[in-house]
This record gives structure tokens, sequence and C-alpha cells, in this order.
């Protein structure tokens, strides 16, 4: 790997240090798959796998102000299955990734009511609801970790699907490092209150 290789890769680590993001973690055995198949192409990286509803942002006002936001936007909003499809590689970031093949409506639909107020930002990539595999790597790198990444997929007997239940707002504490700031769960009713009918 050339130096100017090993910059790119260092550029895109410290890109979005000090952001937040918007994901749900995806549960076992799914997510033991895709961490351990993360570490197989990139062993540097410290991987939860997860799907992203809104990609990495610096804050456009208080922490406290985005947090009762996301709070407030998803009351209402349902759990949804999500349902993977093949690997696939971003032409521009190189990023090799697991398309959605279902969920990507009600993914669209999380991003849009979200992406307002405290938490808006214009993304320098349009949003493209998926799952990452191997990121900040080098263009020649992509197309021989995909084949990697396919061969494990096309071998993994596990569930494909998974539900998005529960939302974690997180923030990039340090390089490849992620840490959870609040937790938000989708169709959560409080119980109404049964009142005795007189005989």
């Amino acid at each position: 790997m050339g130096s100017a290789c090993g910059e790119e890769r260092v550029r895109g680590e410290l890109l979005t240090l000090g952001q937040f993001a918007l994901v749900s973690y995806i549960p076992d055995p799914l997510a033991r798959f895709l961490d351990d198949l993360r570490i197989e192409l990139r062993p540097d990286c410290k991987p939860r796998a997860h799907v992203t509803i809104l990609p990495p942002r610096p804050l456009a006002g208080e922490l406290k102000e985005a947090v009762r936001q996301i709070a407030t936007d998803t009351k209402g909003m349902s759990p949804f299955r999500v349902r993977l499809g093949k690997i696939e590689v971003f032409d521009k970031s190189h990023v090799v990734y697991l398309g959605i093949a279902e969920g990507v409506t009600e993914l669209r639909e999380f991003y849009y009511a979200l992406n307002r107020g405290a938490l808006e930002y214009k993304e320098p990539f349009a949003y493209h609801p998926h799952i990452t595999i191997a990121q900040n790597i080098c263009a020649d790198e992509a197309a021989p970790l995909a084949a990697t990444a396919s061969e494990r997929w096309e071998g993994y007997r596990g569930p494909r699907d998974f539900t998005v239940s529960s939302l974690s707002f997180v923030q990039h504490v340090a390089p490849s490092i992620w840490t959870d700031v609040a937790a938000v769960s989708l169709g959560v009713e409080v119980p109404g209150v049964e009142v005795p009918v007189a005989p």
C-alpha cells in the first residue's frame, strides 16, 4: 500500500471525528457474522453491525436539543423489517457494503423526517441505505475485498433480515470508536388505564 493510500485511509478515519449519527443496531447471529466479516477484511476496525438512519454530521444546535428532537420525531413511528441483498461497492467512496432488498422506503422516511432542525445536515453523498462492510479503503482494495465479502455472504446460513425497533444516537469519539449517547425505542405505547365497568 502506497503512502498516498495510507494518507487517504487516515483522512477517512478522522473525517467524522466528533460528529454524531443515528443508527439501529443489528441483532445476533447476523450481527456477529457481519462484525467478524468486517474484522476479516479490515483487522484494525472496531465494528458494531448497524444500519444508519442519519449519517455522521456535526450538530446544528445543542446535544440535548438533538436528543429531544429524535424522541419527539419518532413518536408514532412503528418498527419495520429490513432484509439484506447483495454485496456492492460505492463508486466514489469505494465503500464495500451490503445492499438492502426490503426496508429502503421506511429507512428513507425516517431519514427525511429526522434530517431537520438540530439534526439537519447537507450530506456529501445522497442518502443510500446500506450496511457497511469495509470503508476507508483505497480504490484498488475495493474489488478484492468485495469478492471475499460476497463469498462469505453466499456461505452464510443464518437470518438475512432484522427488525428496526430502536434507534441509537452515537458520537465518533476516537478513530474507529463510536459511543452511544441516547437510545429511543419505536412503537412503545404507554399502557392505557382500564376503567372498571359497573355491573
